[in-house]
């Protein structure tokens, strides 16, 4: 395999912020043909349920579908998947279960309120999603760990149904994902996928439930679909490419930071994993270890396009400029390998998902550390935050007037009303202020 091209900047030259900006640039644009035909197939669903999800299952997977009761898997398939497991498969997958729920356990947002001096009381109301929908690729694709992500912290919810969807191209399911399905919790399960799959989900059909969110990753006419339907159903989020920045003082065994970055590269050609550190003389050494590991991995050709075309290597004066240039970054999974990572955290305002020192590989993340793998991308960290217990709870507020509260808070809502000649406003308060 030929020498693979990183792109190497300096955070230090006068031109650093628009070459960041040019190789964080992600172009996804919308395509205007998939979302047609995606407004086709949500249209078709809408008008036709199971019938159109039939055709569109037997069309894409090539299935042979008659009836709607057949796109449902009995849950004794479930059970069976996960009985048949090999032990060593079973307890992975245990352990990584376990500690996903005891991690959401800590994320339970709790009802609360308080009583004013005058005896009116305000509060919140924290209650579960109904139903909730689950997307997961099917296919060649087999991630267990996503439906474990995806699942858990919407039963540690209290979320009442949880319905998976995962096409079965050709009718061949995935023991490993299905077992994972069983050991979640997962209610319901129907084998279909695509765009119209995510139409059943959002407006229902005579077979398949409605529901009020749908999370999990798709391909590019799923996450279409989701961008689609959302306002109709909530979505936990669009996500990009998956990305690592990395920000090491020059002590960690350059394989293992090399390795870090293969981690992410071998997702897709589109993935980004990125290096900052403050020794240039280390950045040429985890080049060097890149080009000496790279031949040996069984995914090469995906790692090398996606380092060549969108991974780098960034030299910075300090930890502090490398903090400033993660920020400007906002990556999904940042590790901190650095003697004190805990300082240096405390600079960090944009991640996903920061992992703490030399020996916390982020790939422990993706499967069995317990904190969510879903985690925003393409800069979003800048404003959101990863899947957890509180994208499947909800808020309502509770406003309980006593007689004296009414009289103080109708004399002010009375001149605002009036204010903004919303006279039925002010005279639904002023009914209930004290005459005299």
């Amino acid at each position: 395999m030929t020498h693979l091209n990183i792109t190497k900047l300096d955070a230090s030259s006068a031109d650093f912020d628009r070459q960041l900006r040019n190789l964080l640039v992600w172009n996804e644009t919308d395509d205007l043909d998939i979302h047609q035909r995606v407004l086709t197939i949500i249209a078709d669903v809408r008008k036709n349920g199971d019938k159109a999800v039939i055709d569109y299952t037997n069309r894409f997977d090539h299935r042979n579908i008659s009836k709607a009761g057949d796109l449902e898997l009995p849950k004794e398939t479930l059970n069976s998947a996960w009985e048949k497991l090999p032990v060593d498969q079973a307890q992975a997958l245990q352990a990584s279960a376990d500690r996903i729920r005891a991690y959401a356990e800590y994320q339970k947002m709790q009802s609360w309120q308080y009583t004013e001096a005058d005896g009116t009381v305000l509060g919140q109301k924290v209650t579960p999603l109904d139903r909730v929908g689950l997307y997961v690729p099917g296919g060649k694709a087999s991630y267990p760990s996503s439906v474990l992500m995806n699942a858990i912290p919407a039963k540690v919810a209290g979320v009442d149904e949880l319905i998976m969807v995962v096409p079965t191209p050709l009718g061949e399911t995935n023991e490993l994902v299905l077992a994972a399905a069983f050991l979640a919790g997962v209610d319901r399960i129907f084998t279909i996928g695509g765009a119209q799959a995510i139409a059943a989900l959002a407006y229902g059909t005579e077979t398949i439930p409605a529901v009020a969110k749908i999370v999990g990753p798709g391909n590019i006419y799923v996450a279409t679909a989701k961008k689609l339907v959302f306002g109709k159903v909530g979505i936990d989020m669009i996500a990009g490419p998956s990305e690592i920045l990395i920000i090491c003082d020059g002590k960690t065994n350059p394989d293992w930071i090399a390795m870090d970055m293969f981690s992410q590269a071998e997702h897709d050609e589109n993935a980004q994993a990125i290096l900052i550190s403050d020794d240039g003389d280390f950045l040429d050494v985890v080049e060097q270890s890149i080009n000496k590991l790279l031949p040996d991995m069984e995914r090469a050709g995906i790692i090398k396009a996606s380092l060549s075309t969108r991974g780098a290597l960034i030299k910075v004066d300090n930890l502090t400029q490398a903090a400033d240039v993660a920020n400007m970054i906002a990556p999904e999974h940042l590790e901190l390998s650095v003697a004190d990572p805990e300082t240096l955290s405390a600079h960090i305002r944009h991640a996903g998902a920061i992992f703490m020192g030399r020996y916390t590989a982020e790939a422990l993340g993706d499967y069995c550390a317990g904190p969510n793998h879903v985690l925003p991308t393409s800069s979003t960290a800048r404003f959101s935050s990863p899947l957890g217990v509180y994208d499947f709870q909800k808020r309502s507020s509770l406003i309980n007037c006593s007689q004296a509260g009414a009289d103080t808070l109708g004399r002010t809502a009375s001149v605002l009303a009036r204010g903004e000649s919303l006279t039925a406003h002010a005279r639904s308060a002023e009914y209930r202020i004290k005459p005299g």
